[in-house]
């Protein structure tokens, strides 16, 4: 039985074999910490972590590859801007459609620090009417957060018309690019905001465990680090450096890590972030094509493909979609996610709270066969339940 992987708002699988024989080759030809010591292996990889940074900074539309910052993860990202910008009585505004990974942090900063937090409520699939987070302004408004696709629905939310909103205030503005680095254009510049988080084991198609943000220079002077510690820089100096990068980079790097995330990012631009998305994009028709023929299947968010990232949620009446779930695995090798998918606020925006749903996205990797086989598998389950 051939598997189907049909989960990648979760992760990329397989990698690129690209991917792969960089972080082999990194651990076997250079396999030192980058930025601590002279000599020529240490040298190499403090030359491939700069490589590497210049090209996400010329990948996103970064004005200095000093303004990109490495993380272990997206979440940390999301985690360093949020801990290191907001004091007591800061307000913050965010959708209802975002991750854990936002309203986790704020949660406790507002119950430990007075911080209030407004969730501006998005529609049933999703959308938000940007107008709605001007509205939402006040006078202490320090900060507006935003997923740029739901990991749920898939939904794009209004990034760009956002940064309109924003531009010349003092707010600062964070998109979280989790679902949509390495498909949707991200322009950091033309955006206007002040961090763009993203993850590398996605739509850049490198490994888990890399990660990064980008960020403005004003940014960059009033956010505090996470974490303080070694940095290879200023050593004599008990005091954490407040230059880019080192100031937000303490510990040993994830090397492998950035170096498959490297070999990924060349991936995509080998193959086009125009041609990527219409590949999603025909899948996503395709799979919604096949959805509408089967009425015991309920589908969430927007029906357009070209307004969502490849990502899709289902619920079978009268079947839990863990048992669903499974059902596809074993009986079709196909390869999905139920439950709530870390954004329990998206489930009660879209209805499908606490059940959540069962979610299907698609990535480079999948063709057009596969998802006749996921429609054929879904008939035979409702056929025989």
């Amino acid at each position: 039985m051939q598997e189907i992987y049909a989960d990648h708002a979760a992760t990329t699988y397989p990698r690129p074999p690209a991917v792969v024989e960089a972080m082999v080759s990194y651990l076997r030809d250079v396999g030192c910490n980058p930025g601590r010591g002279g000599y020529h292996r240490a040298l190499n990889a403090a030359r491939l972590v700069y490589d590497t940074r210049s090209l996400l900074a010329d990948f996103f539309h970064v004005p200095r590859p000093e303004q990109v910052v490495f993380t272990p993860s997206v979440t940390y990202a999301l985690n360093l801007v949020i801990k290191g910008l907001l004091t007591p009585g800061d307000h913050v505004i965010i959708s209802s459609m975002e991750h854990n990974a936002v309203v986790r942090p704020l949660t406790r900063l507002a119950a430990e620090k007075s911080i209030y937090v407004e969730r501006i409520p998005c529609q049933t699939d999703g959308t938000l009417e940007p107008n709605q987070i001007k509205h939402a302004l006040r006078k202490n408004t320090r900060l507006v957060i935003l997923t740029h696709a739901s990991n749920v629905t898939g939904t794009i939310l209004p990034v760009y018309e956002v940064g309109e909103i924003l531009a010349g205030t003092d707010i600062l503005y964070c998109i979280d690019a989790a679902q949509t680095a390495g498909t949707e254009d991200l322009n950091f510049s033309d955006l206007q905001c002040d961090y763009l988080a993203f993850t590398g084991h996605k739509g850049l198609l490198g490994p888990p465990g890399i990660g990064g943000l980008c960020l403005s220079e004003r940014a960059a002077t009033i956010t505090k680090p996470l974490v303080e510690g070694g940095t290879g820089s200023r050593s004599e100096e008990e005091q954490q450096p407040e230059f880019l990068p080192d100031k937000f980079e303490s510990g040993t790097q994830n090397a492998p890590g950035i170096a498959g995330l490297a070999a990924g990012i060349k991936t995509v631009q080998q193959t086009g972030l125009t041609a990527i998305k219409q590949h999603k994009e025909m899948l996503t028709a395709a799979f919604l094509e096949g959805l509408a023929a089967l009425p015991e299947i309920q589908v969430y968010g927007t029906k357009k493909p070209a307004a969502t990232t490849a990502t899709v949620s289902i619920n079978l009446h009268g079947v839990d979609n863990g048992d669903l779930s499974f059902m596809l695995e074993q009986g079709y090798g196909i390869m999905t996610r139920s439950g709530l998918h870390c954004a329990p606020s998206a489930h009660q925006t879209i209805g499908s709270f606490p059940a959540g749903t069962l979610r299907f996205s698609f990535g480079l990797q999948n063709t057009e066969a596969e998802i006749a086989e996921i429609i054929l598998a879904l008939r035979e389950i409702i056929k025989e339940r």
